[in-house]
């Protein structure tokens, strides 16, 4: 596979951004698999957005010849009080979470935290040359990436949960840092303070965030309003409402389907067009939409931009959209609802509703 076919996977939808473009280039001109790393809390169950679009991303980089790694940050979960903060929880979680990263991103590795820590002196010895070369408030400036406001009562480890994210990058000696918009701000500061230490900086590769179904709103979690509005209004567990688990049946995803929050004509901030651009056609070529005949009839799209466009102009009702949505979000969840069917016990972890 040549290096533009391969720059090509790594820049498709759902990618957002390349930290830098430059840097990424270089690395498969030197590199024939580079090392990529993605983090994740052990929190609830998982959903589109952090199943299947942080996953049809990290296919895409295995297609490009990168060597992927899922990093299980059990240790980011007990200091963000994720499941309440009880270890026995957390650790049934990280089994829940290797069999499904494993089952829809097969070729990755998974390393849990734990074991990364584990009579690693040199990582807290590096942990401790990183803090030297920041000031609280640079810190306090990253709190973002845990879903806290800089305004609110912390204490004091999760403090060090930015340092420790980034002192991740260093000790699985990755290349690529990914993973959604919101943990932007600790890969610009690993990028900051790599350097001055003689480290490898990482390439920072971010994916957008898939919304929830419900009406935007903004939460005070960034200083930046566009930022922040696309960051509190994430698709989270914490509001099963505005969520399509993985383990939804498909009367379940219709249901919350029809809920949705999808104005019509309207595609800024949408939840609905945003499924469309980020999984539908990522996985499909086209996404087929059934109309009455009195509204035109049948009609199937062939690019994002042309469905974007037709809703725009309203030629394209929220009801139509939203059933041709969901029939096709249900073939895609279907083969891993189906796979965990037989595996009960590994959800005995969770409670709809822990983020």
């Amino acid at each position: 596979m040549d290096i533009e076919t391969r720059i090509g996977l790594m820049l498709k939808t759902p990618t957002e951004e390349v930290i830098t473009l430059e840097d990424l280039k270089a690395l498969f001109e030197t590199t024939t698999h580079p090392k990529h790393y993605i983090g994740l809390e052990l929190s609830g169950l998982l959903h589109l957005g952090s199943l299947i679009v942080s996953g049809l991303k990290i296919n895409d980089f295995l297609k490009a010849g990168v060597k992927c790694t899922i990093f299980l940050a059990d240790w980011h979960s007990y200091i963000n009080n994720k499941l309440g903060g009880d270890w026995e929880r957390i650790k049934k979680a990280s089994k829940y979470y290797s069999e499904a990263f494993l089952y829809f991103c097969p070729g990755c590795e998974i390393i849990l935290g734990s074991d990364l820590y584990r009579g690693n002196d040199e990582y807290w010895m590096n942990l401790i040359r990183f803090s030297k070369q920041i000031t609280l408030a640079r810190n306090v400036r990253c709190l973002t990436i845990m879903g806290r406001s800089e305004k609110e009562k912390l204490d004091f480890a999760q403090y060090i949960y930015p340092i420790m994210q980034s002192v991740d990058i260093k000790a699985l000696n990755v290349d690529i840092a990914h993973s959604g918009m919101d943990q932007r701000k600790v890969h610009v500061l690993a990028r900051e303070v790599f350097p001055k230490l003689g480290w490898k900086p990482p390439i920072a590769i971010h994916h957008s965030l898939l919304p929830g179904l419900a009406e935007p709103v903004s939460m005070g979690l960034d200083e930046d309003a566009k930022s922040d509005l696309i960051i509190s209004s994430k698709m989270s567990k914490s509001k099963p409402w505005t969520c399509i688990f993985i383990h939804d049946s498909k009367d379940e995803i219709k249901r919350k389907l029809r809920k949705a929050w999808c104005p019509e004509g309207i595609v800024e901030n949408n939840p609905i067009l945003e499924i469309a651009r980020s999984i539908i056609f990522h996985e499909r070529e086209s996404l087929h939409i059934d109309r009455s005949s009195k509204y035109g009839g049948p009609i199937t799209f062939y690019s994002y931009n042309e469905l974007e466009k037709a809703y725009k102009n309203k030629e394209i009702h929220p009801a139509d959209l939203k059933e041709a949505i969901s029939e096709e979000i249900d073939k895609i969840i279907a083969p891993i609802r189906n796979y965990f069917e037989n595996k009960k016990e590994l959800l005995e972890a969770f409670q709809i509703g822990d983020d």
